[in-house]
Protein backbone atom coordinates (compact mmCIF):
# COMPACT_ATOMS: atom_id res chain seq x y z
CA UNK A 1 0.00 0.00 0.00
CA UNK A 2 1.58 3.14 -0.92
CA UNK A 3 1.41 6.01 1.20
CA UNK A 4 1.73 8.67 -0.83
CA UNK A 5 -2.21 9.94 -0.60
CA UNK A 6 -4.26 13.37 -0.98
CA UNK A 7 -4.48 12.68 2.27
CA UNK A 8 -0.76 12.48 3.43
CA UNK A 9 -0.05 15.26 5.40
CA UNK A 10 -2.87 17.35 5.75
CA UNK A 11 -2.65 19.64 8.50
CA UNK A 12 -4.57 18.66 11.29
CA UNK A 13 -7.31 21.24 10.92
CA UNK A 14 -8.31 18.37 7.90
CA UNK A 15 -9.06 15.45 10.22
CA UNK A 16 -12.04 15.29 12.73
CA UNK A 17 -10.34 13.45 15.51
CA UNK A 18 -7.20 15.92 15.87
CA UNK A 19 -9.52 19.18 15.24
CA UNK A 20 -13.04 18.87 16.48
CA UNK A 21 -12.35 15.83 18.81
CA UNK A 22 -9.73 17.43 20.43
CA UNK A 23 -11.26 20.99 20.68
CA UNK A 24 -14.22 18.77 22.62
CA UNK A 25 -12.39 17.54 24.87
CA UNK A 26 -10.47 20.67 26.13
CA UNK A 27 -13.41 22.94 25.38
CA UNK A 28 -10.87 25.13 23.32
CA UNK A 29 -11.26 27.03 20.21
CA UNK A 30 -10.98 25.19 16.74
CA UNK A 31 -7.19 25.96 15.79
CA UNK A 32 -7.24 27.12 11.76
CA UNK A 33 -11.13 27.11 11.70
CA UNK A 34 -11.39 30.25 9.62
CA UNK A 35 -8.55 31.74 7.21
CA UNK A 36 -9.95 34.94 5.51
CA UNK A 37 -10.23 35.44 1.85
CA UNK A 38 -9.43 38.83 2.18
CA UNK A 39 -7.19 41.32 5.01
CA UNK A 40 -10.04 43.03 7.37
CA UNK A 41 -7.78 45.52 9.68
CA UNK A 42 -9.11 47.57 12.54
CA UNK A 43 -9.37 50.97 10.26
CA UNK A 44 -11.47 49.77 7.93
CA UNK A 45 -14.86 50.59 8.07
CA UNK A 46 -17.36 47.66 8.15
CA UNK A 47 -20.81 47.79 7.87
CA UNK A 48 -23.23 44.70 9.00
CA UNK A 49 -26.96 43.97 8.35
CA UNK A 50 -28.70 41.18 8.47
CA UNK A 51 -30.84 38.64 11.42
CA UNK A 52 -30.53 39.44 14.93
CA UNK A 53 -27.47 37.36 14.93
CA UNK A 54 -25.67 40.52 13.28
CA UNK A 55 -26.22 42.45 15.96
CA UNK A 56 -24.10 40.08 18.28
CA UNK A 57 -20.91 40.51 15.29
CA UNK A 58 -21.11 44.33 14.74
CA UNK A 59 -21.37 44.71 18.90
CA UNK A 60 -18.15 42.82 18.91
CA UNK A 61 -16.43 44.24 16.11
CA UNK A 62 -16.62 47.61 17.87
CA UNK A 63 -15.38 46.45 21.46
CA UNK A 64 -12.77 44.71 19.82
CA UNK A 65 -11.74 48.17 18.13
CA UNK A 66 -12.94 47.17 14.90
CA UNK A 67 -14.44 50.53 12.66
CA UNK A 68 -17.87 48.75 12.81
CA UNK A 69 -19.52 51.68 11.08
CA UNK A 70 -22.80 52.91 12.35
CA UNK A 71 -23.75 54.67 9.25
CA UNK A 72 -26.92 56.20 10.16
CA UNK A 73 -26.61 57.38 13.63
CA UNK A 74 -29.71 58.82 15.77
CA UNK A 75 -30.32 62.37 16.30
CA UNK A 76 -28.42 64.20 18.72
CA UNK A 77 -29.43 64.24 22.13
CA UNK A 78 -31.19 60.69 22.04
CA UNK A 79 -30.60 58.74 24.88
CA UNK A 80 -28.97 55.01 24.51
CA UNK A 81 -32.39 53.60 25.25
CA UNK A 82 -34.24 55.49 22.86
CA UNK A 83 -31.88 54.98 20.41
CA UNK A 84 -32.28 51.49 20.93
CA UNK A 85 -35.75 51.41 21.34
CA UNK A 86 -36.22 53.27 17.59
CA UNK A 87 -33.50 51.03 16.12
CA UNK A 88 -30.69 53.07 15.90
CA UNK A 89 -26.84 51.78 15.85
CA UNK A 90 -28.89 48.09 15.98
CA UNK A 91 -27.55 47.77 12.64
CA UNK A 92 -25.25 49.83 10.23
CA UNK A 93 -28.47 51.28 8.78
CA UNK A 94 -32.13 51.70 10.33
CA UNK A 95 -33.49 48.95 8.49
CA UNK A 96 -34.62 47.03 11.11
CA UNK A 97 -33.81 42.98 10.91
CA UNK A 98 -33.32 41.86 6.76
CA UNK A 99 -33.82 38.09 7.80
CA UNK A 100 -33.69 37.32 3.83
CA UNK A 101 -32.12 38.50 0.97
CA UNK A 102 -34.70 39.59 -1.11
CA UNK A 103 -35.47 42.27 1.62
CA UNK A 104 -31.79 43.57 1.14
CA UNK A 105 -31.89 43.69 -2.14
CA UNK A 106 -34.99 45.93 -2.32
CA UNK A 107 -33.27 48.53 0.60
CA UNK A 108 -30.42 48.69 -1.98
CA UNK A 109 -32.27 49.07 -5.01
CA UNK A 110 -34.19 51.82 -3.93
CA UNK A 111 -31.04 53.47 -2.25
CA UNK A 112 -29.83 53.39 -5.76
CA UNK A 113 -33.07 54.67 -7.22
CA UNK A 114 -35.72 55.78 -5.09
CA UNK A 115 -38.43 56.39 -7.14
CA UNK A 116 -38.92 53.07 -7.96
CA UNK A 117 -39.45 51.53 -4.14
CA UNK A 118 -43.21 50.20 -3.32
CA UNK A 119 -45.00 52.84 -1.72
CA UNK A 120 -47.24 50.65 0.32
CA UNK A 121 -47.83 51.88 3.35
CA UNK A 122 -49.71 49.89 6.31
CA UNK A 123 -52.45 52.80 8.28
CA UNK A 124 -53.65 51.80 11.71
CA UNK A 125 -55.68 54.27 13.64
CA UNK A 126 -54.69 57.20 12.21
CA UNK A 127 -50.72 56.34 12.79
CA UNK A 128 -48.68 54.63 9.87
CA UNK A 129 -45.88 51.95 9.42
CA UNK A 130 -43.39 51.18 7.01
CA UNK A 131 -44.08 47.38 5.71
CA UNK A 132 -40.46 46.68 5.43
CA UNK A 133 -39.58 47.70 9.12
CA UNK A 134 -42.89 48.11 10.49
CA UNK A 135 -40.82 47.58 14.44
CA UNK A 136 -38.35 50.88 13.75
CA UNK A 137 -40.68 53.84 15.03
CA UNK A 138 -42.51 52.33 18.45
CA UNK A 139 -46.25 53.26 17.70
CA UNK A 140 -45.86 54.63 13.83
CA UNK A 141 -45.41 57.61 12.44
CA UNK A 142 -47.57 59.91 12.59
CA UNK A 143 -47.45 61.10 9.12
CA UNK A 144 -47.34 59.49 5.91
CA UNK A 145 -44.45 62.40 4.71
CA UNK A 146 -42.32 61.88 7.94
CA UNK A 147 -42.69 58.04 7.20
CA UNK A 148 -41.25 58.77 3.75
CA UNK A 149 -38.88 61.21 4.94
CA UNK A 150 -37.25 58.68 7.69
CA UNK A 151 -37.13 56.16 4.23
CA UNK A 152 -35.18 58.61 2.54
CA UNK A 153 -33.00 59.19 5.00
CA UNK A 154 -32.08 55.21 5.58
CA UNK A 155 -31.48 55.23 1.57
CA UNK A 156 -28.81 58.20 1.78
CA UNK A 157 -27.35 56.45 4.67
CA UNK A 158 -26.90 52.83 2.44
CA UNK A 159 -25.28 55.00 -0.52
CA UNK A 160 -23.08 56.87 1.38
CA UNK A 161 -22.11 54.05 4.04
CA UNK A 162 -21.37 51.24 1.37
CA UNK A 163 -19.65 54.22 -0.55
CA UNK A 164 -17.19 54.25 2.16
CA UNK A 165 -17.15 51.20 3.74
CA UNK A 166 -14.61 48.36 2.75
CA UNK A 167 -16.74 45.24 4.38
CA UNK A 168 -20.27 44.68 4.28
CA UNK A 169 -21.11 41.64 6.09
CA UNK A 170 -24.35 40.43 5.86
CA UNK A 171 -26.35 37.69 8.26
CA UNK A 172 -28.75 35.41 6.63
CA UNK A 173 -31.41 34.10 8.78
CA UNK A 174 -34.71 32.79 6.79
CA UNK A 175 -35.92 31.20 3.80
CA UNK A 176 -39.42 31.45 4.43
CA UNK A 177 -41.00 35.17 3.70
CA UNK A 178 -44.06 36.92 2.73
CA UNK A 179 -45.29 38.86 0.06
CA UNK A 180 -47.64 41.35 -1.37
CA UNK A 181 -49.52 39.33 -4.51
CA UNK A 182 -50.25 42.19 -6.88
CA UNK A 183 -47.01 44.12 -6.30
CA UNK A 184 -44.43 41.66 -5.36
CA UNK A 185 -43.09 43.50 -2.51
CA UNK A 186 -41.64 41.03 0.24
CA UNK A 187 -41.83 41.56 3.89
CA UNK A 188 -39.14 41.65 6.54
CA UNK A 189 -42.21 39.77 8.71
CA UNK A 190 -45.65 38.73 7.99
CA UNK A 191 -48.22 41.35 7.82
CA UNK A 192 -50.53 41.63 11.10
CA UNK A 193 -47.62 40.04 13.48
CA UNK A 194 -45.89 42.98 14.02
CA UNK A 195 -48.25 46.06 12.44
CA UNK A 196 -50.15 45.92 9.66
CA UNK A 197 -53.32 43.19 8.54
CA UNK A 198 -53.47 39.65 6.72
CA UNK A 199 -55.10 39.17 4.34
CA UNK A 200 -54.96 35.17 2.41
CA UNK A 201 -56.14 37.54 -0.75
CA UNK A 202 -53.41 40.52 -0.58
CA UNK A 203 -50.56 38.05 0.83
CA UNK A 204 -49.11 35.16 -0.63
CA UNK A 205 -45.83 32.61 1.62
CA UNK A 206 -42.90 31.80 -0.21
CA UNK A 207 -40.18 29.15 0.99
CA UNK A 208 -37.16 30.47 -0.80
CA UNK A 209 -34.94 27.40 -2.49
CA UNK A 210 -31.18 27.17 -3.32
CA UNK A 211 -31.58 28.62 -6.26
CA UNK A 212 -33.22 31.63 -5.75
CA UNK A 213 -30.59 32.60 -2.45
CA UNK A 214 -28.00 31.86 -5.30
CA UNK A 215 -30.12 34.47 -7.79
CA UNK A 216 -30.63 37.57 -5.02
CA UNK A 217 -26.88 36.78 -3.16
CA UNK A 218 -25.80 37.92 -6.73
CA UNK A 219 -27.74 40.79 -7.11
CA UNK A 220 -26.98 42.24 -3.83
CA UNK A 221 -23.56 41.93 -5.03
CA UNK A 222 -24.08 43.75 -8.32
CA UNK A 223 -25.93 46.29 -6.39
CA UNK A 224 -23.07 46.75 -3.65
CA UNK A 225 -20.47 47.12 -6.33
CA UNK A 226 -22.60 49.71 -7.94
CA UNK A 227 -22.33 52.12 -5.02
CA UNK A 228 -18.90 50.58 -4.71
CA UNK A 229 -16.83 48.43 -7.28
CA UNK A 230 -14.42 47.54 -4.11
CA UNK A 231 -16.72 46.61 -1.78
CA UNK A 232 -15.75 43.14 -0.13
CA UNK A 233 -18.80 40.54 1.12
CA UNK A 234 -18.44 38.69 4.25
CA UNK A 235 -21.59 36.20 4.82
CA UNK A 236 -22.61 34.41 7.77
CA UNK A 237 -25.52 32.50 8.74
CA UNK A 238 -27.58 32.94 11.72
CA UNK A 239 -27.63 29.36 14.29
CA UNK A 240 -30.66 30.36 15.57
CA UNK A 241 -33.60 28.25 15.10
CA UNK A 242 -36.93 29.24 13.55
CA UNK A 243 -39.57 30.74 15.90
CA UNK A 244 -42.41 28.77 14.10
CA UNK A 245 -42.67 27.83 10.09
CA UNK A 246 -45.48 28.57 8.05
CA UNK A 247 -44.79 25.75 5.16
CA UNK A 248 -47.55 23.37 5.50
CA UNK A 249 -47.27 19.73 7.07
CA UNK A 250 -43.87 20.59 8.42
CA UNK A 251 -42.63 20.51 11.43
CA UNK A 252 -40.77 23.71 12.91
CA UNK A 253 -37.76 21.62 13.65
CA UNK A 254 -37.77 20.14 9.76
CA UNK A 255 -37.97 23.82 8.95
CA UNK A 256 -35.01 25.17 11.22
CA UNK A 257 -32.71 22.42 9.47
CA UNK A 258 -34.32 22.92 5.85
CA UNK A 259 -33.46 26.57 6.37
CA UNK A 260 -29.62 25.28 6.00
CA UNK A 261 -29.85 25.89 2.39
CA UNK A 262 -29.11 29.14 3.22
CA UNK A 263 -25.22 28.00 4.84
CA UNK A 264 -24.76 25.76 1.40
CA UNK A 265 -25.81 28.76 -0.54
CA UNK A 266 -23.29 31.05 1.63
CA UNK A 267 -20.44 28.62 0.70
CA UNK A 268 -21.40 28.37 -2.81
CA UNK A 269 -21.87 32.16 -4.07
CA UNK A 270 -18.29 31.94 -1.70
CA UNK A 271 -16.47 29.99 -3.81
CA UNK A 272 -17.73 31.83 -6.70
CA UNK A 273 -16.56 35.48 -5.93
CA UNK A 274 -13.01 35.98 -4.99
CA UNK A 275 -14.13 39.54 -3.02
CA UNK A 276 -16.50 37.47 -1.05
CA UNK A 277 -15.94 35.50 2.38
CA UNK A 278 -17.66 33.22 4.96
CA UNK A 279 -17.45 33.01 8.36
CA UNK A 280 -18.99 29.54 10.01
CA UNK A 281 -21.00 31.17 12.88
CA UNK A 282 -23.42 28.83 11.82
CA UNK A 283 -21.16 25.52 11.91
CA UNK A 284 -19.99 26.54 15.59
CA UNK A 285 -23.70 26.81 17.21
CA UNK A 286 -25.34 23.96 15.65
CA UNK A 287 -22.56 21.30 15.40
CA UNK A 288 -23.58 18.77 17.87
CA UNK A 289 -19.41 17.40 17.80
CA UNK A 290 -18.21 20.28 19.66
CA UNK A 291 -20.28 18.97 22.75
CA UNK A 292 -20.98 22.50 24.08
CA UNK A 293 -24.15 23.79 25.60
CA UNK A 294 -24.90 27.12 23.41
CA UNK A 295 -28.50 27.50 23.54
CA UNK A 296 -30.48 29.28 26.64
CA UNK A 297 -33.30 27.59 28.78
CA UNK A 298 -35.69 28.47 25.43
CA UNK A 299 -33.29 26.39 23.13
CA UNK A 300 -32.92 28.87 21.05
CA UNK A 301 -31.44 32.03 22.25
CA UNK A 302 -27.78 31.95 21.49
CA UNK A 303 -25.69 31.90 25.13
CA UNK A 304 -23.76 34.93 25.36
CA UNK A 305 -20.61 33.04 26.30
CA UNK A 306 -20.93 31.28 23.19
CA UNK A 307 -21.74 33.88 20.96
CA UNK A 308 -18.02 34.75 22.51
CA UNK A 309 -16.92 31.48 21.64
CA UNK A 310 -17.88 31.70 18.17
CA UNK A 311 -16.51 35.72 17.85
CA UNK A 312 -13.02 34.55 19.44
CA UNK A 313 -12.89 32.35 15.98
CA UNK A 314 -13.18 35.19 14.23
CA UNK A 315 -10.43 37.29 15.83
CA UNK A 316 -7.87 34.78 15.60
CA UNK A 317 -8.65 34.23 12.09
CA UNK A 318 -7.64 37.75 11.62
CA UNK A 319 -4.84 37.24 13.81
CA UNK A 320 -5.94 39.59 16.63
CA UNK A 321 -7.65 37.52 19.22
CA UNK A 322 -5.33 38.51 21.68
CA UNK A 323 -4.59 41.97 22.53
CA UNK A 324 -5.26 45.37 21.00
CA UNK A 325 -1.77 45.00 18.61
CA UNK A 326 -2.86 41.62 17.50
CA UNK A 327 -0.53 39.32 19.34
CA UNK A 328 -1.42 35.86 20.70
CA UNK A 329 1.06 34.84 23.47
CA UNK A 330 -0.55 35.54 26.42
CA UNK A 331 -2.17 34.26 29.43
CA UNK A 332 -5.60 34.61 30.75
CA UNK A 333 -8.56 37.05 28.65
CA UNK A 334 -6.52 39.92 27.40
CA UNK A 335 -8.02 43.69 27.58
CA UNK A 336 -10.19 43.11 24.21
CA UNK A 337 -11.40 39.79 24.81
CA UNK A 338 -12.71 41.16 27.92
CA UNK A 339 -14.15 43.96 26.02
CA UNK A 340 -16.12 41.61 23.50
CA UNK A 341 -17.24 39.32 26.31
CA UNK A 342 -18.40 42.19 28.52
CA UNK A 343 -20.03 43.50 25.39
CA UNK A 344 -21.65 40.61 24.41
CA UNK A 345 -22.51 39.76 27.95
CA UNK A 346 -25.41 42.19 27.83
CA UNK A 347 -27.48 40.05 25.81
CA UNK A 348 -30.12 42.50 25.00
CA UNK A 349 -30.50 41.29 21.31
CA UNK A 350 -33.54 42.70 19.05
CA UNK A 351 -35.45 40.05 17.20
CA UNK A 352 -38.35 40.37 15.73
CA UNK A 353 -39.30 37.07 14.83
CA UNK A 354 -39.74 36.17 18.65
CA UNK A 355 -43.21 38.29 18.17
CA UNK A 356 -44.40 34.67 16.04
CA UNK A 357 -44.53 33.39 19.97
CA UNK A 358 -47.81 35.44 20.66
CA UNK A 359 -50.00 33.58 18.26
CA UNK A 360 -48.92 30.37 19.68
CA UNK A 361 -52.25 28.73 20.81
CA UNK A 362 -50.04 25.93 22.83
CA UNK A 363 -48.32 28.38 25.11
CA UNK A 364 -50.11 28.89 28.47
CA UNK A 365 -49.58 31.30 30.72
CA UNK A 366 -47.11 29.06 33.48
CA UNK A 367 -45.39 28.10 30.39
CA UNK A 368 -41.48 29.10 30.53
Amino acid sequence: MTNNTPYTRLPRSSYWQTSVARAATSQATLADLWTPAYEITRDEKILTVGSCFAQHIGRALSAAGFAWHNAEPAPFGLSAALQKEFHFGVFSFRVGNIYTPDVLKSWLTWALDPAAQDREIWAEEGVFYDPLRPQIEPGGFETEQELCDARDATFAAIRNGVKDASVFVFTLGLTECWYNRASGLVYSSCPGTIAGSFASEDHGFRNLGYPDVMELLHDVRTLLRRINPDIRMLLTVSPVPLAATAVPRTHVLTSTVGSSILRAAAGAFCDLHDDVDYFPSYELVTHPGLSRDMFAPDRRSVRPDAVNYVMQHFFDGLGVGADQTGGTDHTGPSATEQAVAAALAQDDIICEEMELEQFNAGTSACST
